[in-house]
């Protein structure tokens, strides 16, 4: 949500900033509908003291056993209007509210400017992209001639966009994740597995509603919805609360499964396991002072890209246009990774800085000094993780002539085989 008062006093940045996501009309409806507003509240406080004033001086003239005829036609001609004046006050804020919670955020003065993904503008690319000589085969080829993918049957039990990952897979998400965990231990963030069924207010607060409702799995019988990513719960961790300075920053990793309709999907990546609606996640999420998160939005890039050499994958790092931007991003990067089988690389993890806009919904603030007043802090999320993403990378790179898999080296330090394939994990067979 944005600061309304400093919009108030001066509206041409903000409208300037949102004219780039093409908000600017809405903006100018919230500032209208914000002056209306402005202007019933004091006729409304002047009418309510003056019938105060009427009322007392009708009782003055009962007790005195004069006529007070005038003042009681007025009274009821008073409350007349009063009544219209309320009626219109709730309606206008009302419809300044809805206006007001569907704007996004500001973005940064340095994203770059455009409409869709290929408007993206690639930072860097890392690593060499494996030279394969010999027929590559997609990740689900691989995943069912290993028998570590089954969506046949998963269709049947669950519908379409669903999976199951078995064997060696299994084995190697698991060892992903915990190694991923402990790497952002070291980072200095607190480990959690966090609810993954949310009320309707931490998806207002990160701004997942109103605008991405479609793609939100709901429980009408308990008013619960699914997240679509740990970042919702990880954000209601200190909702309503204000923290002193020295609590910050606040930083964690939460490890969960996440679930998206997928809604407006149809006949996109509709093979595999790349776009499903159950996916495994770790995701980073950070509290700070605001004069820090352009800092720590780099810093968690950082981490991903750790990550990401970590394992061996070859990417890019493309910084995300206005108009592609989620409603809460001041300015988001995006790691693709190389998939051999698209000769093309696809999103892997995104890393946003949503400044104060999700805070102002939540209201998470902080004192800077212990008698100043509170101020919203800056939150920020990034992946460290998408399992099903990342299977799909090390698979497609790592793959091998005879429809094996040759794993990074920091798995096979973490316990797992150099090679996987052919049962070498759910088959019991030894370790290389």
């Amino acid at each position: 949500m944005l600061d309304l008062r400093s919009i108030r006093e001066d509206p041409e940045p903000a409208r300037a900033a949102l004219r780039r996501r093409g908000a600017a009309d809405a903006l100018d409806e919230l500032l209208r509908l914000d002056e209306r507003r402005r202007e019933i509240l004091p006729e409304l406080e002047e009418g309510r003291a003056r019938r105060n004033r009427v009322s007392e001086e009708i009782a003055s003239l009962k007790r005195e056993g004069k006529p007070a005829d005038e003042l009681i036609a007025e009274m009821r001609e008073l409350g007349g209007r009063l009544k219209e004046q309320e009626a219109e006050l709730a309606r206008v804020e009302a419809e300044r509210d809805e206006v007001a919670a569907t704007l996004p955020n500001l973005p940064d003065p340095d994203a770059p400017e455009g409409e869709t993904e290929e408007d993206a503008v690639t930072l860097r690319e890392v690593g060499e992209r494996p030279e394969l000589g010999f027929e590559i085969r997609d990740h689900l080829d691989l995943g069912v001639a290993n028998g570590w993918i089954e969506m046949e049957k998963a269709s049947e039990a669950s519908g379409s966009r669903f999976a199951y990952l078995m064997g060696d897979l299994v084995f190697v998400e698991m060892a992903l994740v915990r190694m991923i965990l402990d790497l952002l231990r070291d980072e200095d963030m607190t480990a959690v597995v966090p609810p993954v069924l949310v009320r309707e207010g931490p998806l207002f607060g990160t701004g997942f509603f109103p605008g991405e409702r479609e793609m939100i799995y709901e429980v009408p019988k308990d008013e619960l919805f699914l997240v679509g990513t740990s970042e919702v719960s990880l954000a209601a961790l200190h909702a309503g609360e204000i923290m002193g300075a020295g609590d910050l920053p606040r930083r964690y990793a939460g490890y969960s499964t996440c679930f998206r309709r997928e809604a407006g999907a149809a006949g996109r990546d509709t093979r595999g396991i790349f776009r499903v609606h159950q996916f495994d996640k770790v995701e980073m999420f950070s509290f700070v002072e605001p004069a820090g998160s352009w800092e720590e939005h780099e810093r968690l890039l950082g981490i991903q890209e750790r990550i990401l050499q970590l394992l061996e994958i070859p990417y890019r790092v493309v910084d995300i246009p206005t108009g592609d931007l989620g409603p809460p991003a001041a300015r988001k990067f995006d790691c693709e990774a190389w998939i051999p089988s698209q000769s093309r690389y696809r999103e892997v993890t995104s890393c946003s800085n949503t400044t104060d806009y999700q805070a102002r919904r939540l209201d998470c603030r902080y004192r800077p000094e212990p008698e100043a007043q509170p101020v919203p802090v800056h939150t920020l999320n990034g992946t460290a993780l998408a399992v099903g993403r990342t299977l799909i990378a090390l698979m497609e790179n790592g793959q091998l002539a005879d429809g094996r898999v040759k794993l990074p080296e920091s798995l096979v330090g973490a316990g797992l085989p150099e090679v996987i394939g052919s049962g070498s994990l759910a088959g019991g067979s030894e370790r290389q």
